[in-house]
């Protein structure tokens, strides 16, 4: 999968100036973008989070996930450090898109966990989809970085596209009453790796 770079701008955040890195997947028609902070082009290991669009986590300070605090703690230590980048991509849902997300949530608010709303609407518990990333790397020249992930098949991914994963770093936040059994099911039933020994 092929994306081609539009633009950059720069992004003022509470954690540092950012530069912002639009991107256009023609083929799904799909925009994406990276948050960059300092050199990383052709600069050794970079320390990279991967994350996937939640509208709900990230803009709307939903607490029935993790997914917005994990971007927040991600961009405070890529600033802390100095460089760094955050792969933004637009894949809502695990991949199912935003009404259908509300309407697995819906379904959660009846019982079911994440996983069996997802597959009770005739999805795949995942749907997400890495490749994408490849053409981004290649744009940056980045070749080896120290992943910001719990989830492993992210690890995954990017070996297979021949990118080093030097270090897997864990992002471990957010966890609230409203998202315990979220948390739950991303560790037994898609294999996220957490720290139980922390809050």
């Amino acid at each position: 999968m092929s994306l081609d770079f539009i633009q950059k701008s720069q992004l003022p955040t509470r954690w540092g100036m950012f530069e912002l890195h639009g991107f256009h997947d023609a083929a799904k028609d799909k925009e994406h973008i990276v948050l960059s902070l300092g050199p990383i082009s052709g600069a050794g290991s970079v320390l990279v989070r991967i994350h996937s669009e939640c509208l709900t986590g990230d803009s709307l300070f939903s607490l029935r996930c993790d997914c917005g605090s994990q971007l927040e703690e991600a961009m405070r230590l890529i600033a802390k450090e100095g460089r760094g980048a955050v792969l933004y991509l637009r894949q809502e849902g695990r991949g199912i898109g935003l009404l259908n997300k509300i309407k697995a949530y819906h379904l959660q608010d009846e019982g079911a966990d994440t996983v069996e709303a997802n597959e009770q609407l005739g999805f795949d518990p995942d749907m997400r989809d890495y490749s994408m990333c490849q053409s981004i790397f290649e744009h940056f020249e980045i070749d080896n970085v120290r992943l910001l992930t719990n989830n492993p098949k992210k690890v995954q991914a990017l070996e297979e596209m021949g990118i080093v994963v030097s270090e897997r770093i864990a992002l471990q936040t957010g966890q609230n009453p409203h998202n315990e059994a979220y948390l739950a099911v991303k560790a037994g039933k898609l294999g996220h790796l957490f720290d139980k020994n922390k809050s």
